[in-house]
Parts: structure tokens; sequence; C-alpha cells
């Protein structure tokens, strides 16, 4: 079956595809209303009552906006009879907007195709696609265990070396993270893994893998509670982006790790007010058990950062002040590194993938202080949570060449163009696309 066409329409070249379509078409077309703007489309029919092709009001501006075409076309299969400027982020749009999360419904509604794809941005479309699969899983099936075992088995697939450190095990290296998950049915664990060749320079991911967070004694209400089976979005996104640098091969000693826990209530809870010694030796006062993300972070930026990457990069849903400052759609970073903020604005810019970058303001620094111990994981009072947030990271992450903090949302409260209401992948193809510049395959 030969694939249905799409015209990309703008004012300067409607004349010329009128002429292509044809008269009879291009009249029923305006006589439907279309007009060539951004995001119109409109269906066109051949003689024989069938599909002849569809005109696609282009957005040069925003070539994600041809992401529409993937949810409001009927099932076939279509190609780009007239590509678009940046058709590469056009064909990554309509390919990210194909999705669905349809694995718990009794009829998976079928979604329309693209024939000659670019190969890569199939890939992109597909290791982002699993990190919203994982990100939308409920937490009964989001198990601790269950997230060990997706990130251990893509580190099979890509003949990745790896560790996995579980329960009691971790009280000795790692006792925030061990004492974190203490409370749950599953116990806590960490999942490490390294890919590539020995001596190429050392790349390390860290995602936060809070698999559900009922905000531990600080409990929160049952509206804060709704979405927290995605507040293990910094693992997805982490493991979104290893599966991207490894199915790039890439020239980098990537190492992942994966801290993943279930903040409960039980006896063994952590509690307001304890204090821990964490793996750097740093004292922890627990100001908050809703904190607990940048408490399993910190042991595991200081495991990373024991053997000096070039590069650090951390993920994680981690503060609403976050979402109060900059919406759902905008994740913050934090760095201070010049060339490396750098860096991510370009290619963020480029690939369509937006960041803002958010200060590590020193003089807040202060309101970490603890009167018992070297920190406190939750300042009191409403003011600067992200930037706070940050810092207490920073503090772990010392050793790093080079480290940057992404506070990802991980959730689309509504469709979008290029993707459903539900989990989401942020940062990530921005980082990719950096990445590959930096350190391409060998």
């Amino acid at each position: 079956m030969t694939a249905t066409p799409i015209w990309f329409v703008t004012p300067e070249s409607w004349d010329a595809i009128r002429n292509d379509i044809g008269e009879p078409a291009a009249r029923f077309a305006e006589a439907c209303g279309f007009e060539p703007k951004p995001g119109r489309s409109q269906l066109v029919p051949a003689p024989d009552g069938g599909l002849a092709g569809v005109l696609f009001g282009e957005d040069p501006d925003d070539p994600l906006q041809a992401g529409k075409l993937a949810t409001s076309l009927p099932p076939g299969e279509y190609r780009f009879a007239s590509p678009p400027a940046h058709a590469d982020l056009a064909t990554l749009a309509f390919l990210l907007a194909r999705y669905r999360f349809e694995r718990y419904k009794a009829a998976p509604r079928p979604a329309p195709t693209l024939e000659g794809a670019d190969p890569q941005a199939e890939r992109i479309a597909a290791a982002i696609a699993a990190g919203r699969d994982l990100v939308n899983l409920p937490a009964n099936v989001l198990t601790p265990s269950a997230l060990e075992r997706e990130a251990t088995a893509l580190a099979e697939t890509f003949a990745a070396e790896c560790r996995v450190v579980v329960g009691e095990e971790l009280a000795s290296g790692y006792p925030l993270i061990q004492a974190v998950g203490a409370a749950a049915a599953e116990p806590p664990r960490l999942v490490d893994f390294t890919w590539g060749r020995t001596d190429a320079r050392k790349l390390t991911l860290v995602g936060k893998g809070v698999v559900f967070d009922s905000g531990g004694l600080d409990i929160k209400p049952a509206s804060g509670m709704e979405l927290m089976k995605k507040d293990m979005g910094g693992a997805a996104t982490a493991l979104t982006l290893a599966r991207l640098i490894m199915e790039d091969r890439l020239d980098v000693r990537l190492r992942v790790l994966i801290p993943i826990v279930e903040n409960a209530i039980s006896g063994p809870a952590f509690r307001p007010g304890d204090i821990y010694k964490s793996r750097k030796g740093l004292t922890v006062e627990i100001g908050n058990t809703d904190a607990e993300g940048r408490l399993i972070l910190a042991d595991a930026l200081s495991l990373a950062a024991e053997e000096a990457p070039d590069l650090l990069i951390d993920f994680a849903t981690l503060t609403g002040a976050a979402r109060v400052a900059l919406g759902p759609e905008l994740p913050p970073f934090f760095t201070d590194d010049e060339q490396l903020a750098a860096e991510i604005a370009r290619h963020a810019e480029t690939q369509r993938d937006p960041v803002w970058r958010l200060p590590l303001w020193r003089p807040y620094a202060a309101m970490l202080d603890s009167p018992a111990a070297d920190l406190n994981n939750a300042p009191g009072g409403p003011f600067a949570g992200s930037i706070t947030a940050a810092l207490f990271l920073k503090r772990f992450a010392e050793g790093a060449k080079a480290w940057a903090h992404f506070d990802v949302y991980a959730w689309n409260p509504k469709a979008r163009a290029t993707g459903p209401q539900g989990g989401e992948i942020q940062a990530a193809r921005g980082l990719h696309a950096l990445l590959a510049a930096r350190y391409p395959a060998a």
C-alpha cells in the first residue's frame, strides 16, 4: 500500500502545493476552512472517496508541532511529501507523539506510522517510550526489585558490568539509602553498572529511583501522593540517556548509579530528628522525611565522585519549588561550570528539549545548617527550595571535574504535541546531543 502524503504548508508555499494537489482538492480544503497557518490540518479526499493526502500548516519556529499529526490522523502509513524546515525534529515529534501507555487497556488503539523515518529518530523515540513506560507503571508493578530488573536488563543488553547492593548490605557503605528504604516491604538497593573503554573519559549518570513516595512519617496528603509513582522519574531519565549513549557507542567510560527505594511507613521508618552519617562522612539531620530523594542521591553521588569522573550528571524529581518557579515543562538545572552550562543550553535549544539554569546561590547554603549535625536535609521555611536542594547535593558531588543536577518533573499534566498526558522524559535528548558532540563514537 502506498503511503499517504503529508504536505507541510506555509503561506509562501501554499500556491505551489495547490498546484501539486490539484485545484479540486485545493478548493475542497479551502471550503473546509483550511488556511496555511501553523498547526492547521486538513484531510484531502481522492476522487474515489479515499484519502489523497493531508495538509498541515507548518510552524518553522516550532517543528515539534508536527507531532499533532500522529494523534489527529486515522491509522495508516504516511510520508512527508514536502519536507518541512527541521525535518529531523518534525520526524522525531511524529514518532514521539505515537506513544501510548495502553498495556492495561482491553483494546489498544492503533497509531499512524511514518514511512522512511530516520533510524536515529526511531532509536531516540524508542528509548524515550521505554522511559515513559517506567514512569507510567503503577507502584504495585514497578516495585524496587522490578526497577532493579529493568536497570540490570539494560546493562545486560549492552554487556555492561553490573553489581547490585541490597538491603542490610547498604548499611556500611550507603547508610542514607538504607535508612530511607528501611520501612518498605521490599528492601532498598543500589544498581551500579559500567560500560565502555576503561581508558575513555569518565561519564557518570545518577538517577533518583523512589518507586513511591508516601512522604514517610512526614506523610503527604492524599493529593500529594496521587502522582508519586513518578518519583522514580530521575532513574527513568538516567536509564533513557544511558541507552542512547550505549546504542550510539559514544566513546566514554559510562557509569550508571540508580539508588532504589520506596519511602514507606512502618516500624523501621526513619524519623524527623534522626541523624545519619553519610557515605562521605558528613552527618545529616533529618528535618523532613519527605525530602528523601536528596538523601539517597547523596550516597550515590559520593560514590560517583570518588573516582573523579570528567562529568557527573544527576536527575531527580526533587522539589515542588522547581515546579512553582518554572512549571512542569521547563526543568531547572544547576552547575557551577560555565562552559558546561553554555553547552547544555545550546543543545537544549537545538533539540527543542527545554531546560533553564538556576543559580547555586552560595549564601543560601547557610539554610542547610543544623545545630546537631553537619547538614539538615530540609531547611524550614518556604524559600529557595530547589536551590537549597541543589546546594545539598553539591556537597556530595565534590571531586567530580564537572557536575550538573537536573530537577525534572517527568510528567505531562496534559497532552502535548510530542506526547500524551502521563510520564515524560525531560532533558535526555538535549544531553544526548551534547554528549554525542563531546564524545563521538570512535
